[in-house]
């Protein structure tokens, strides 16, 4: 029992709540991200990336899909939109290059073009049924170790990894 509740508290340290919008995008429709006429990325992104917040691993700006997630979940000062944001001193990484293998073992089909994105973690369409937009069913965020077990499972309970759960994907339309 003290395993599962050493794991919650790190699982809380490492996902602060402010990173986790509760069905906000239930609200949006597609055109709010994407635009087929006047994309701003190759992701057909309505809107530009946010080009203001430097990633703490390479001080650059993020890029990709992260900078479109930051464009709306970071601070204004950061160049957001100051809609839910989050630190990235002060939660899971994202905008990553690589992932250290001594830490965590993504599987592939998280990784956006090999690289640990907001998307890992999160798919952000209204079609995903799962406790703030995860990509793995948390039972409405009472089972948050289901979650971190996918790309940690030496640190969990081995019943949890017993059965890999399923990874909601709505990001690809030919699976």
């Amino acid at each position: 029992m003290r395993y599962v509740t050493a794991l919650a508290l790190v699982a809380c340290l490492l996902f602060p709540l402010s990173a986790f919008g509760a069905g906000a995008h239930d609200d949006l429709n597609c055109v709010e991200c994407h635009s087929i006429h006047e994309a701003k990325d190759e992701i057909i992104f309505a809107v530009p990336g946010n080009t203001v917040d430097k990633n703490p691993e390479t001080g650059l700006p993020f890029s990709g899909v992260t900078a479109l997630c930051l464009g709306c979940h970071q601070t204004a000062e950061k160049g957001g939109q100051d809609i839910l944001p989050i630190d990235a001193h002060m939660s899971h990484p994202y905008g990553l290059d690589t992932v250290n293998p001594k830490v965590a073992r993504v599987p592939d089909k998280l990784l956006r073009e090999g690289k640990f994105e907001c998307v890992s973690c999160h798919d952000p369409h209204p079609s995903n049924p799962n406790y703030k937009y995860l990509r793995v069913d948390t039972d409405g965020g009472s089972n948050m170790q289901v979650f971190c077990a996918v790309c940690h499972p030496r640190k969990a309970d081995p019943s949890v990894t017993a059965t890999p759960p399923e990874i909601f994907d709505s990001m690809n339309e030919a699976m």
